[in-house]
């Protein structure tokens, strides 16, 4: 089987980061017969270089006639002096409307491999697991193409005051929660609805479509909290929480918190979805200039996005779990980059590697894991 895939390696990391996905990639092709076809396109702050544009119109032409798109990341600190519409970022923002994509899901897991990086003592883990472990599992399914990033933006003739408008309307919210419904549907069936409803009207309105949208998953346990109530439930708490479904603002920084706790951000992957197949994968990690080029990146969470891509924009759901096993594997091994490594200097038997060494370490379990299969 063909299928067609848009590679956005972007600014800083992105290529380091991009490079042993598409590697596995082609690995997973050639286990399992498929044929991966690329497609690279230019986006960001090196677009913005060459270009005059963060995202050129052909990059996103190019990207609706593929079946997803793979995005490394944007920006950098050679471009955060630059106007607000010729900021890297705004290469990302243009994508996510072009491609129709408005749910964002976010998965935050704490892996056993990973506990010591994770810096919660073990009774806050156990506090309100279900299971009473010292782990947690969750997703943040965050709405991606309204509010405030989406909203108006100004400053006044003077320069003196500026505003940026938060703005939802019904539609928006309701197709985001049909996505963090289905998705709690396949978990724990629990969603928990985060807004700001005792002060801001766009919230209130989330809350009363959300207890609207509530009545048809009654099999479903809903709650609702307020963002910075719910920030401190994410220390306190994690394994509370299943489904945590909220605006564009809000889930940027909510998942960003949680991505701490798995140890680093450079672990988390996402998938933005539309009404289609066809998605914009990316790790949520940012460019890291300050690593650039210095091979000390942490490419698993491009490599897990490459997994989620697998498994939602191609239905490919044993070969986006094949993937998943291999970085499994690999840390089960000992191997870690820098962000996720102990702080003992690898006293611990710990292997501290680069991006290019556990992108060459995933591919030897991904493959050892279908010899197996195959004997």
């Amino acid at each position: 089987m063909r299928y067609s895939i848009a590679l956005i390696p972007g600014d800083g990391i992105g290529p380091e980061v991009l490079a042993p996905a598409s590697a596995v990639l082609n690995a997973v092709g050639a286990l399992f017969g498929h044929d991966f076809q690329y497609v690279e396109l230019l986006a960001g702050g090196r677009a913005l270089d060459e270009t005059g544009e963060p995202l050129p119109p052909e990059t996103l032409e190019a990207a609706k006639q593929c079946g997803a798109v793979l995005l490394g990341a944007v920006g950098g600190a050679k471009w955060d002096t630059l106007p607000g519409h010729l900021r890297p970022e705004r290469a990302l923002l243009g994508l996510r409307a072009g491609l129709g994509v408005f749910a964002n899901l976010r998965p935050a897991a704490l892996l056993p491999q990973l506990r010591a990086a994770c810096p919660l003592k073990d009774e806050v883990l156990r506090a309100a697991h279900p299971e009473g472990k010292a782990a947690f599992d969750l997703l943040i399914v965050r709405e991606l193409t309204g509010g405030i990033y989406f909203g108006e933006h100004g400053r006044s003739a003077d320069g003196s005051a500026a505003f940026d408008i938060e703005a939802y309307s019904k539609e928006e919210i309701e197709r985001v929660l049909r996505v963090a419904y289905r998705a709690a549907a396949l978990r724990r069936k629990k969603v928990c609805v985060v807004d700001k409803a005792n002060v801001l009207e766009s919230s209130r309105l989330w809350r009363e479509v959300s207890q609207e949208a509530a009545q048809a998953y009654q099999d479903i346990e809903t709650s609702y909290l307020y963002v910075d109530n719910c920030a401190m439930q994410l220390i306190r708490a994690p394994g509370q929480f299943d489904v945590i479904v909220t605006s564009n603002l809000f889930g940027d920084i909510l998942s960003d918190e949680a991505s701490v706790l798995t140890g680093s951000i450079g672990m988390l992957a996402s998938a933005s979805l539309g009404a289609g197949a066809r998605g914009l994968y990316e790790p949520i990690h940012g460019s890291a200039p300050d690593i650039a080029g210095k091979d000390r990146a942490n490419p698993l969470g491009a490599i897990l996005s490459a997994a989620l891509m697998l498994r939602y924009s191609f239905g490919l759901e044993q070969e986006a779990a094949a993937v998943e096993s291999a970085v499994h594997a690999v840390l089960d091994a000992g191997f870690r980059t820098q962000d996720i490594a102990r702080r003992d200097g690898g006293a611990s038997g710990e292997s501290i590697v680069g991006a290019q060494a556990m992108g060459a370490a995933v591919l030897r379990a991904l493959e050892a894991r279908a010899s197996r299969a195959g004997a």
